[in-house]
């Protein structure tokens, strides 16, 4: 099972529960407290549920926030029934809040990941650009972006190959998809390869200087496409460097 998989499994696991939870902590309070103050605090947990996980979590958390306070909260208790016209349309209420509420806190949380992971990339980027801007040696910067692409494309390895092409390997192409062309085929991949390292070349002023070799970890799916671009843009990030420094190329 994929980290990804038994995340959104524990997310929605938490969404039945937390709301039954709180509700039934709840109750030795239920006399005391209005239905509107029981209400916004099931809001609260919903929110909770949806702010750590997936859209799903959060809408599963709303139905199942209303339907333990339905049971717990109202009269009468311990049955799924209302009798009471106001606390109907609490009810009803907590539920519509519930769901958007909860659908906000997602798209918050998937807004910020974007976030921290678009600085992430800009971070990459500028990293290798000051070190060719600083005049570091070439192999700084090929060093320096082979670091780079193990920890943004999530591999097991990487190293750097100069001179010409051997042999036929997937390619990561500029776009950042994955492609193998060999004897008039060509193939598309949606996961890493696990026959053959990938390829990702490095050109620099219309010069071919070497290529990345990467090694993917078996199993594990290709990283977003955003970060396979930027991938590729620090590939370009070196040939320039490379090509600034003079050095041999191939045609």
């Amino acid at each position: 099972m994929s980290g990804f998989r038994f995340h959104d499994r524990a997310a929605l696991f938490a969404a039945l529960v937390t709301p039954f939870l709180v509700a039934l902590a709840l109750v030795p309070f239920r006399t005391d407290l209005s239905a509107t103050n029981e209400a916004l605090i099931m809001v609260v947990a919903v929110v909770a549920v949806a702010a750590s996980g997936t859209r799903a979590a959060g809408g599963l958390a709303a139905l199942s926030a209303a339907a333990w306070y339905d049971f717990f909260l109202t009269m009468p208790y311990q049955q799924f029934t209302i009798s009471d016209r106001d606390e109907i349309q609490t009810a009803v209420l907590l539920l519509v809040v519930g769901l958007i509420v909860g659908q906000l806190a997602v798209r918050a949380r998937t807004l910020h990941a974007a976030v921290v992971t678009d600085a992430a990339h800009l971070s990459s980027l500028e990293g290798a650009a000051r070190l060719a801007e600083d005049g570091a040696p070439p192999d700084a910067v090929v060093e320096h972006v082979r670091r780079e692409l193990v920890g943004l494309l999530r591999l097991r390895g990487c190293r750097f190959e100069y001179g010409a092409l051997m042999g036929h390997r997937p390619r990561l192409e500029h776009d950042g998809s994955l492609w193998l062309r060999h004897e008039g085929r060509i193939t598309e991949y949606t996961a890493w390869p696990t026959d053959h390292e990938t390829e990702l070349r490095v050109v620099g002023g219309g010069h071919y200087y070497g290529r990345y070799l990467l090694e993917p970890v078996p199993g594990r799916p290709l990283p977003p496409e955003e970060a396979r671009q930027v991938a590729v843009a620090l590939a370009a990030q070196v040939g320039a460097a490379l090509d600034t420094a003079g050095l041999p190329h191939q045609a």
